[in-house]
């Protein structure tokens, strides 16, 4: 009879074991869910909360552009005329923005240099500044030109002589003997040095990068029209709600 209810004893002890146990989980569980959810919170609140970084700022007074300067929304490209992804906003992207914004004195578009492919990148860039000091509208044409006759990236081809026939088999409305002199000597050597100086602060890892109004593009959304659309109506939109 003892034995019987020591035997009872110890079931219902370990029952009862039982029972603490997966009140114990349950507790625990709870616990993590409670603190999951508080961790979730908090990292909302971090990204909600945590000041977004300033625009990045441009002195587009003094840089190739095209399109009004009065424009709301101003687009800075960083580009190495060597880049095939750069021709591919060239080709892909600029129409549409030239068609839909540009055209219609929404966006501007300004180019600054980020040369990096090959040595004769720096010629390359050289050779852009040197047709924009002499006529902003012809820097423009050169640009299309210069990615027009883009040969693969690993060759040499911005040379002296090859961006000076660029050059006159468009047509542009400059001095080829000044651009030459201007790409020999270096001329624009210290406002392209300026340029490059940005890149590192600005967090530019590749061409194309832009900035709209200030905010990055980078990546294969510079290269695709439709992101830089999104962008861009963001843009137009903050200055709405802003009442700008």
């Amino acid at each position: 009879m003892g034995q019987a209810v020591s035997k009872l004893e110890q079931k219902n002890t370990r029952k009862e074991q039982r029972e603490r146990a997966k009140k114990r989980q349950q507790t625990i569980r709870r616990l993590m869910y409670a603190t999951g959810g508080i961790v979730i919170i908090a990292v909302i609140l971090v990204l909600v909360l945590m000041p977004k970084p300033d625009p990045a700022d441009f002195d587009y007074d003094n840089l190739p552009t095209l399109g009004s300067k009065d424009a709301k929304v101003k687009i800075v490209e960083f580009g190495d005329f060597k880049c095939p992804a750069c021709q591919i906003f060239t080709k892909d992207v600029k129409p549409e923005l030239i068609k839909e914004y540009i055209d219609k004195g929404i966006v501007s578009l300004s180019f600054m240099n980020y040369h990096f492919i090959g040595l004769d990148s720096e010629t390359a860039a050289l050779a852009g500044l040197a047709v924009y000091h002499q006529n902003n509208d012809a820097f423009w044409k050169y640009y299309d030109a210069l990615y027009a006759n883009q040969p693969p990236e690993t060759e040499t081809w911005a040379t002296v002589d090859n961006l000076v026939k660029i050059a006159q088999d468009a047509q542009l409305d400059i001095d080829f003997d000044k651009l030459r002199s201007d790409i020999e000597n270096k001329t624009y050597a210290k406002e392209l040095k300026d340029q490059m100086s940005k890149v590192r602060p600005l967090g530019i890892t590749g061409t194309p990068t832009l900035f709209v109004n200030g905010t990055k593009v980078g990546g294969g959304n510079a290269m695709q029209y439709a992101p830089v659309k999104v962008a861009i109506e963001k843009a137009l939109k903050e200055l709405e709600e802003a009442g700008k």
